[in-house]
Parts: structure tokens; C-alpha cells; sequence
């Protein structure tokens, strides 16, 4: 089975790009259309972050955007194993990699706030293409053939996949090693993972996993994300975000985790279609408040 999907990702993975795009519209429509569980979360969710700052209609024409997206994401999925040094400069443009090469020169490791923005898969393979290899913290799927196939994708440019449930220590490792270790931060965690920081203004649980480990490590926080461009991508990897560290451990990952947040949601506003939206970004709600939402 595994084989049969490397076969499948080759014929899809070598398709003209203008393709890919034409495809990832007509399914991002179609799939728009007739899955109403994942349309109304999405619809939801902006209409909670956006409320009377945009129109009905352009709330829909974004989700309707982020559902064509994500279609295209899963052919362009196909494409990542099989990117060489010249289709990979003529895909993606960089922007900022004094940025990282500042923050890792103290030597301390550096880690990469970012989120399910873009196509954040080709953003994890790009970094390998321009020589900075990543650690990646994952969660495992479910399947084990598609595990398989996920993780040779993923770790084709050199990356290395870590698993959410035995993350920690391998990742202080790599820090102390000064590797640049890669951590998803805008999905919604358990109460007794995360803190509660306003994400477009509503208070959303938060991994505080990351402000804990630059706590911890001294690591390098920097902001970094792969933002569709036209036909192609441009990875834009920003300053090192100024920390806060006064001793007091869980005031400093409250106040840390934010600052990660905010640079999240000023990429997302500036391209609200490239985020995922379909995920349930609020279900996790402070005890007093009740229900999720």
C-alpha cells in the first residue's frame, strides 16, 4: 500500500501546476458545497473572529476560499517529495533568513512559531531546501500506511519528525544542540496544556508547550510562515519576537504564548483565506464560561 502511494503521489506530483490549481478549485467548491459539518464550523469561526467587521458575503466568499486552499494543499502535497533545488527556487521566494541566522548564533537554538497557514507542509520542506534542517513535532495518524507515507513526505528535505506525546526531551536536546525545532501553535489543547490568550479578540486555549521551552532552553522564538503568492509561495521568516522572562514561570508563559499568538493572527488577517479555519479553534473554554463554542 505504502509503494502504491508513493506511485500515486509520482503521477499526481508531476502534473503542470496550472492544473493543480484548476483542480484545487473545482474540488475546493465542490467540497464547500456539500460538506455542511466543515462549511458551518468555518462559517462559524470567522463569523465569531470577524463579527460586524465584514459582510455575510464576505465571510462566505472567504470560506469558500479556504475550502479551495486546502484543495489545493493536497495536490501540492504530492508535489513536496519530489521538488528538486530548481523547482523548489522557481516555487517558493524567501524572505528573512538573516532572521534565523541571527537568532541561531546564540547558540541556544531557535524555535519556529508558526501555524496551518499557506501550505504549511511545503512550508516545513522548504527550510530543508534553503540548508536548515528542522525538528518537527507532529501528531501520529491514525492509520499506520498513511503514517508511513505522511512522515517519508515530511522528511524528505532532511526534516525530522517528532511525536506530540514524547516531545519534550528530544526537543531540549536539539536546542541545546542549536537546532531549530518547528512547533504548530494555533490549534485548540486541553485545558491542561495550554493558557487562555485572545486570538482575534475571544480568549482561545493555547499550547504553552513553546514559551515554557524557550523558558527553559533560552531558545530563539522567531515568527516564520510560507504565504500563497500568485502561482507560487513566498516563506517569510520574521524577527525574533522579544520574550518576557521575570521568573515568574506561569505569568511568563501566559504573556510569551500571546505574543506567539498575536504574530499568528496578523498573518491570518492579512490572508484570511490561507488559514484553517475549518478547525474548532475555540472548543476549549475557560471553566466559568461554560459550554465550548
Amino acid at each position: 500500500m505504502f509503494s502504491l502511494l508513493k506511485i500515486i503521489s509520482f503521477l499526481l506530483g508531476h502534473m503542470p501546476l496550472g492544473l493543480v490549481h484548476i483542480l484545487g478549485r473545482v474540488f475546493g467548491r465542490l467540497i464547500y458545497k456539500y460538506d455542511k459539518k466543515r462549511r458551518k464550523i468555518t462559517l462559524d469561526n470567522i463569523d465569531r473572529a470577524y463579527r460586524d467587521e465584514l459582510t455575510q458575503e464576505k465571510k462566505q466568499e472567504i470560506a469558500q476560499k479556504v475550502f479551495v486552499n486546502l484543495a489545493k494543499m493536497f495536490f501540492e502535497f504530492t508535489r513536496i517529495p519530489w521538488l528538486n533545488q530548481k523547482s523548489f527556487i522557481k516555487l517558493v521566494k524567501v524572505h528573512g533568513t538573516e532572521n534565523l541566522a541571527k537568532a541561531l548564533e546564540k547558540k541556544k537554538g531557535v524555535i519556529l512559531c508558526t501555524g496551518h497557514f499557506g501550505n504549511w507542509e511545503l512550508f516545513g520542506a522548504s527550510f530543508g531546501h534553503i540548508g536548515f534542517k528542522l525538528d518537527v513535532v507532529a501528531r501520529e495518524l491514525d492509520s499506520p500506511v498513511l503514517e508511513q507515507f505522511v512522515k517519508w513526505v515530511r522528511t524528505r528535505s532532511g526534516n525530522v519528525i517528532i511525536s506530540k506525546n514524547r516531545a519534550m526531551r528530544k526537543l531540549m536536546r536539539r536546542l541545546a544542540d542549536n537546532g531549530i525545532v518547528t512547533i504548530l501553535l494555533d490549534q485548540n489543547v486541553a485545558l491542561a496544556e495550554g493558557v487562555f490568550v485572545d486570538f482575534f479578540s475571544v480568549p482561545a486555549c493555547t499550547n504553552k508547550g513553546p514559551a515554557l521551552l524557550a523558558a527553559t532552553t533560552g531558545a530563539a522564538v522567531v515568527p516564520a510562515f510560507i504565504i500563497r503568492h500568485g502561482s507560487g509561495y513566498r516563506l517569510e521568516i520574521q524577527k525574533e519576537l522579544e520574550l518576557t522572562f521575570t521568573g515568574d514561570r506561569e505569568r511568563d508563559a501566559l504573556e510569551n504564548t500571546a505574543r506567539c499568538t498575536k504574530a499568528i493572527e496578523d498573518i491570518v488577517r492579512k490572508h484570511p483565506e490561507q488559514w484553517f479555519w475549518v478547525h474548532r479553534r475555540w472548543k476549549t473554554r475557560p471553566p466559568q464560561t461554560g459550554q465550548p463554542i
